[in-house]
């Protein structure tokens, strides 16, 4: 394969903002909706797209990309149960999110312990989902290994016969939302020279957050 690049010659400089303690919020979520706003106007292609990394009793730690959908007290996020993840966190349910925004050239990266919200929340939100992402829900065993894509899209067509935009389907009892609440959350500015600005909020025993800065 021809390339017309090398990888030690992949790089970029980063020169669009600063990250200064004296400019941002005493509270990191403040931060974070702050960061998240500027990304939405931004129009960056989806910037509610993180990078959600787990580890199970075997201690094999995966990630994945998902969608945040709610900012509460923490990043809430929904999926199947049963799928790989929702197994990791059932054992496990300490995990670390990651957004990029490279437009910004940032990024934010967080630690905490991952709860189910209630159902009803879950259910509220499915009710809001288009009706193929419902039907989508209902198909598909996450994570489970399937003979070919035949399989889902035979499943898919017998549920588009059963339901339709008049009649959705209800929550199926193996999906809903979880919500990551934070005890570290870390700001990363690209800045020149490779020395980007790094702020990180840990939570302390009293409920209160100490930021600190870190070398890059």
């Amino acid at each position: 394969m021809n390339r017309d690049y090398t990888l030690d010659q992949l790089r970029e400089s980063y020169k669009l903002h600063a990250l200064i303690e004296s400019e941002v919020s005493d509270h990191p979520m403040d931060q974070f909706k702050v960061w998240f706003d500027e990304a939405i106007a931004s129009k960056l292609l989806e910037p509610n797209a993180m990078c959600l990394s787990t580890c199970g009793l075997d201690m094999q730690p995966e990630s994945r990309i998902v969608l945040l959908k709610g900012i509460e007290e923490g990043f809430v996020f929904y999926t199947n149960y049963e799928s790989d993840k929702g197994k990791a966190l059932s054992e496990n349910p300490k995990a670390a999110l990651n957004f990029l925004w490279l437009g910004l050239e940032r990024q934010v990266r967080i630690q905490g312990e991952v709860h189910k919200i209630s159902a009803d929340k879950s259910a509220a939100y499915f009710k809001t989902r288009p009706l193929d992402s419902q039907l989508g829900a209902l198909a598909s065993e996450q994570s489970a290994v399937i003979p070919n894509r035949d399989v889902l899209e035979e499943k898919l067509t017998e549920l588009k016969q059963q339901y339709s935009e008049e009649n959705h389907p209800e929550m199926p009892a193996h999906w809903g939302g979880y919500v990551l609440v934070p005890t570290v959350i870390e700001f990363w500015q690209g800045r020149h020279s490779r020395l980007h600005d790094r702020l990180r909020y840990t939570l302390n025993e009293d409920g209160k957050w100490t930021m600190e800065r870190l070398s890059p």
